[in-house]
């Protein structure tokens, strides 16, 4: 199957990918008409609210449920006496088994603080969370561990979703052959994604079909793990999301659904269940914090003789799930000896999972912090020891790239910001009580795609209506798919109309990896090729009421086996305040080569949204658990810092131009991930260049930068 971008004919409209659109659902957005999961009216809803142990590890000895169910408008209780049973044993879409804290209310052990213990069901939300408060819950005590370093107990190596272990050469005899090694530790915390829209869902039977509306990633994902939970028939269970307010990896299958869906057979009406944002902090996944070592070894020249990164995560002890943070160095750099390892530790702690660029936004923080660490040893520019290491092929893999624009990033993004009459010495610059520096480092991500089938239908109007089980999370994945369905038309974009967000649909890829608009788009291209065959014989017009359907998943099979990557380049200026330890970005700036740009003006808005992610990351987030009772400590914005207005200084986000017509997908890459690589690192790089002391662990917070100035 080719969809290659068709050529153009004479009198067509000109191209609408590559311009700038507003979004197509905008006007809705802002003026309340877009309704969100938690917002759809239904008749005779019920509301369920999750009641979570307040112990980290024991087991239910007793649920008070009488006087509860007494209250004004209660219906029901959910626990683990009177819960549906549910099936666990199989592999899902993502290859992977369920995580058990979504199977919910099966038995009665606690498996960390938060744990799911009941659910309240009730005629409003306010008689639920009522309800919900005043369940008292008998609990049985074990001791528990929260506690993780690197001297953790129980570390193993785990393959996830690339290998465990790659290595390969001598790492002890290429590091002893080096003129410059490091050798450092590197830290990271457990962050939260913490969207602006809660996680909801609304459950409903209609006779022995399921309807869920929800806010979720992907509704084919969403509605395969429920049918396979409730042992359903697929063809029964129908999952709609139209609006999704944002995600980064956390809106899968949770707990909410689950409940949502138990609730709905017991008490025989529609149950909506929507998360509190203090219960997202346990129920919603997050990141792991990771404790890394990077050894590196180079000549004196700043060539790369050994690359060694050992990561270590943290899981719970009910779900594996490793942050591959390692896996940066299998794509950036290469040396004779290669040592990558992704380790993990169970604890009694929520299961992690997927957070924006997963691996890649921590292990860039390690790796590109420990080269700017060789650059100052070796005396090289820090720009300059990055291009004398870019390679031409995989360093695992050994494939070449299909397109890798590493050294042109950096060479723009430099000359744009000035890069040259940096002096290289840390602490030489001022303005007042301030010290600046300067800092940068590389970026990537992978380019992958995933199975997906989509619809065009010719309407009678002389307009297209495109059908796709997409997600579009707050990326503008809608429009980009108007834009790109059409180019491949040849009509204007106010001729396309798209629906999205239904397993009516037909399965489709997830909106997570970046492989979201590259893998509908695809789909799009090849159902738009097939219709353009279909014309009226002499005009540019299908048969009316005609529709065609495409499936990617033999094409995806055919791909020529290189590898696929977007790739950046991050530069960074801050100022610190080394009395107050205050430090602020003053100016950011992000050069990316990420194929095709489809709607510049929303890509602007995902890579700019992604490198203030890395400034928050740098100096803000934190999660913190207190070891005594396992508790996360501020679960709530207020209490786990992000970057706000006031943090965010002037940033600048642009690409390069990339193309590659023989590309199935039309060249297009993904580009909600790659904008947080590498920013933390070029923060961290250029605080040391501000003060001439390095922070490996993050957030660089004040007390941090004052114990540190004082220690220097």
């Amino acid at each position: 199957m080719t969809t290659v971008t068709p050529s153009r004919t004479a009198g067509t409209p000109p191209r609408a990918v590559g311009t700038g659109h507003v979004r197509v659902e905008g006007r809705d957005k802002v003026t309340g008409a877009a309704r969100y999961s938690g917002e759809i009216p239904f008749t005779d809803l019920a509301h369920g609210w999750l009641v979570l142990s307040t112990v980290t590890r024991g087991r239910i000895r007793e649920i008070e449920t009488g006087p509860v169910l007494r209250m004004p408008g209660v219906l029901a209780v959910l626990d683990h006496h009177n819960a549906p049973r549910l099936h666990t044993d199989y592999i899902g879409m993502l290859g992977t088994p369920p995580d058990p804290t979504c199977a919910v209310f099966q038995h009665d052990r606690v498996e960390f603080r938060g744990w799911p213990v009941a659910l309240v069901v009730a005629r409003t939300s306010e008689q639920a969370r009522e309800a919900a408060e005043a369940l008292v819950v008998h609990y049985d005590t074990y001791p528990h561990d929260t506690d993780f370093g690197e001297d953790t107990p129980g570390a193993r190596a785990v393959d996830g979703f690339e290998p465990g272990v790659i290595s390969k050469g001598d790492m002890e005899a290429e590091l002893s052959a080096s003129a410059v090694v490091v050798d450092a530790e590197y830290t990271t915390p457990e962050e939260h994604h913490n969207p602006m829209e809660p996680h909801a869902a609304t459950a409903r039977w209609d006779g022995d079909r399921l309807d869920v509306v929800d806010s979720n990633q992907g509704v084919s994902w969403v509605a395969g793990e429920l049918a396979n939970l409730f042992s359903l028939d697929p063809a029964m269970v129908s999952v709609r999301s139209e609006h999704v307010g944002g995600g980064f990896g956390s809106k899968g299958v949770r707990a909410h659904q689950v409940a949502a869906v138990m609730a709905a057979t017991l008490v025989e009406r529609p149950v909506r269940v929507v998360m509190t944002r203090r219960q997202m902090f346990s129920l919603a996944g997050h990141r792991s914090p990771t404790v890394q070592r990077v050894r590196l070894g180079s000549d004196a020249d700043g060539r790369l003789r050994a690359l060694e990164h050992r990561s270590l995560s943290r899981t719970s002890r009910v779900f594996e799930f490793v942050e591959p943070s390692a896996g940066v160095g299998r794509v950036l750099y290469d040396a004779p000896a290669h040592h990558t390892e992704n380790r993990v530790v169970e604890l009694d702690v929520p299961s992690p999972t997927w957070m924006r660029a997963p691996g890649e936004a921590s292990g860039s923080f390690a790796l590109e912090s420990a080269l700017d660490e060789l650059a100052e040893r070796a005396g090289i520019d820090p720009v300059e020891v990055r291009l004398r290491n870019d390679t031409d092929r995989g360093p695992v893999s050994g494939l070449p790239f299909a397109g890798r624009s590493l050294r042109a990033c950096f060479e723009e993004g430099a000359r744009r910001f000035g890069w040259a009459a940096r002096d290289p010495r840390p602490g030489q610059r001022r303005d007042g009580r301030w010290l600046l520096g300067t800092g940068t480092a590389a970026a990537f991500f992978p380019a992958g795609a995933g199975p997906t089938t989509a619809a065009i239908t010719a309407e009678p109007d002389g307009g297209f209506t495109v059908r796709v089980g997409a997600a579009d999370i707050g990326t503008g994945a809608r429009t980009a798919i108007t834009l790109v369905a059409a180019d491949a038309l040849e009509v204007t974009p106010d001729r396309v109309r798209v629906r999205i967000g239904d397993t009516a649909f037909g399965p489709a890829m997830i909106a997570g990896g970046s492989m979201g608009t590259r893998s509908w788009s695809w789909a799009v291209l090849a159902a738009a090729a097939e219709l353009r065959e279909r014309l009226v014989p002499g005009t540019d017009i299908p048969p009316e009421g005609i529709t065609v359907r495409s499936d990617t998943t033999q094409a995806l099979g055919s791909l020529a086996q290189m590898e696929r990557h977007s790739f950046g380049a991050q530069f960074a200026e801050v100022a610190v305040d080394v009395a107050t330890g205050e430090v602020r970005v003053r100016r950011m700036l992000g050069i990316f080569a990420a194929g095709r740009i489809v709607n510049p003006l929303t890509a602007r808005n995902q890579l700019v949204g992604g490198m203030i992610w890395g400034i928050s990351m740098a100096l803000h987030e934190e999660g913190a658990r207190d070891e005594a009772y396992g508790a996360m400590v501020g679960s709530d914005l207020a209490g786990y810092h992000i970057a706000a207005h006031a943090d965010v200084p002037r940033i600048e986000a642009d690409w390069l131009d990339e193309a590659d017509p023989d590309d199935p997908a039309g060249g297009i890459k993904g580009i909600g991930e790659i904008g947080i690589v590498g920013g933390a690192a070029a923060v961290a790089n250029a605080v040391w260049h501000a003060t001439g002391v390095r922070h490996r662990n993050l957030p660089i917070r004040p007390d941090r930068v004052v114990r540190a100035g004082r220690d220097a």
